[in-house]
C-alpha cells in the first residue's frame, strides 16, 4: 500500500467516499470542542464520558470507512487474485494493529 495517491487516480466512488469521511470527521471535531466546552464550564464528569464516548464512536466509524474505502481501491486496482490476497491481507494486519 501506498501512503499517497495522486489526485489524478481517485476514482469518482473514491472520491465521494473521502468526502463523506471528511464530513465525518468535521462532526467529530465539533463534538471534541463541545467537550472542552463542558469542561471549561464545569460539567459533571458523567456526562463529559457520554459526549466522549460518542466522539470515539464517530472517529472509529471514519476509520472503518478509510479502511473500506481502502479495499474497494485495491480490489479494483488488482490484476489478479494473487494481489486481491495480498492487499486483503495488508488490510486484515492493519485491521489487527489499529482497530
Amino acid at each position: 500500500m501506498t501512503a499517497k495517491t495522486t489526485k489524478d487516480t481517485i476514482s469518482e466512488s473514491e472520491k465521494e467516499h473521502r468526502r463523506r469521511i471528511i464530513t465525518r470527521l468535521a462532526r467529530v471535531e465539533g463534538q471534541v470542542r463541545g467537550v472542552q466546552g463542558m469542561i471549561a464550564d464545569n460539567c459533571n464528569c458523567e456526562s463529559i464520558a457520554q459526549q466522549l464516548t460518542a466522539a470515539r464512536r464517530a472517529l472509529d466509524k471514519a476509520f472503518y470507512e478509510m479502511l473500506a474505502c481502502s479495499l474497494v481501491s485495491h480490489i479494483d486496482a488488482s490484476g489478479s487474485m494473487r494481489e486481491v490476497r495480498e492487499s486483503t491481507d495488508e488490510l486484515a494486519r492493519l485491521l489487527s494493529k489499529f482497530g
